[in-house]
């Protein structure tokens, strides 16, 4: 379609017919690989790696890929928003308690944010598993630090500004309170976190995340009783679920670039299961102790915080089945398809936990249910 371009002054010049030399590569080779989509390189550069996601499929899978991705993403983000939206509601019904106003807006909310610095602390972690595999391709993945950090950060600013409307204060009066204070200090650090991630040394961000997860297990456990072993347990807790969220879906993201590179990828997934082990076990740990301290056993079902406790249970019991058969199907087969396959699943019933972790910050304390007369 090319070479007969009327536009072309050697497809004017140029002899025809069985007698005509070889074609020659045009002057304008540049113009024409802008044309079909491939960047050209400029004179004398050496050659550059092409990501995977430029090279398309033969058999139309990549662009059923294409058509899939956006579809399962746009269900998913609308049954989160669903669940975010009602979760606190349907939770609630029946018990007694007191209702708590806008608790399907700062539920949302409070996902965005633990979304956030699961894929800011995914984004820190990951690469150093990435590293050390021998053999793997030379196309990395792209960053969402900055985006997902300024995301964090304007729903913390939406929490204020919420907690502002809820109280009836100004914004400068909600300052003051011990929320509103530490709703600041959160929205300030993961805007210093985007920074970081922004700058040449990304790695300075984790000083500012370290703050935003310590005001956020402050300002989860306003409680009485022995407040600072809640926030302990918090801080551990919280690191390890945003670290396992957000390296699995760094290491997912790889995995996918590295398709065309099945032993490279099956390395990479195996450094992270071996490290997903300890963060269970820190997860497990602190979830469990948490619950002993906050939640009386004559109110498991009887209290919006322990039916949605149950409910986070199960679907950790569905993420714990999924990661040992993504394990299992590792170690047997070299063809690291299926073992991904079963991690993305993982990874979707991740953000269902994502979800209802945020609607256990928004629900009442259970121990008043269990004091009334």
């Amino acid at each position: 379609m090319f070479s007969g371009s009327p536009a072309d002054p050697a497809a004017r010049t140029a002899p025809t017919g069985p007698d005509a030399p070889p074609a020659a590569v045009p002057s304008d080779a540049p113009t024409l690989a802008l044309s079909i989509g491939v960047p050209p390189l400029p004179t004398g550069a050496p050659p550059v790696a092409v990501t995977a996601d430029a090279v398309p499929s033969g058999d139309g899978s990549g662009s059923r890929s294409r058509f899939l991705l956006p579809a399962s993403l746009a269900t998913a983000a609308l049954l989160a928003l669903l669940m975010a939206l009602f979760g606190p509601g349907l939770v609630a019904r029946g018990t007694g308690e007191l209702r708590i106003p806008g608790a399907g807006l700062t539920t949302l909310l409070r996902t965005v944010l633990f979304t956030a610095l699961a894929v800011h602390l995914g984004e820190l972690l990951a690469p150093q598993l990435v590293r050390p595999v021998r053999g793997r391709p030379r196309t990395a993945v792209r960053s969402w630090s900055v985006y997902a950090a300024l995301a964090g950060a304007a729903v913390a600013a939406g929490q204020i500004v919420q907690l502002a409307a809820v109280s009836g204060l100004g914004i400068t009066e909600t300052y003051a309170t011990r929320d509103g204070g530490l709703l600041l200090l959160i929205a300030n650090g993961l805007v210093l976190a985007a920074g970081c991630a922004a700058s040449k040394r990304p790695a300075l961000a984790l000083a500012p995340l370290a703050v935003v997860i310590g005001a956020e297990a402050i300002r989860a456990h306003p409680e009485a009783y022995s407040p600072e072993i809640g926030a302990a347990l918090t801080v551990v807790h919280l690191t390890a679920a945003s670290l396992w969220t957000g390296g699995l879906l760094y290491v997912l993201r790889t995995m996918w670039l590295w398709r065309g590179s099945p032993v490279a990828a099956r390395a990479l997934l195996g450094r992270y299961a071996r490290l997903a082990i300890w963060l269970y076990v820190a997860l497990a740990a602190t979830g469990t102790a948490s619950t002993l301290r906050r939640l009386p056993l004559d109110v498991v079902f009887t209290s919006a915080y322990g039916r949605t406790l149950l409910v986070k249970l199960a679907l950790m019991t569905v993420v714990s089945a999924l990661a040992v058969a993504a394990r299992r199907r590792m170690l047997r087969d070299t063809d690291p398809a299926l073992a991904h396959r079963l991690a993305r699943r993982e990874q979707a019933v991740l953000g269902a936990v994502v979800v209802v972790s945020a609607i256990l910050t928004v629900v009442p304390d259970p121990h008043w249910i269990s004091m009334r007369p």
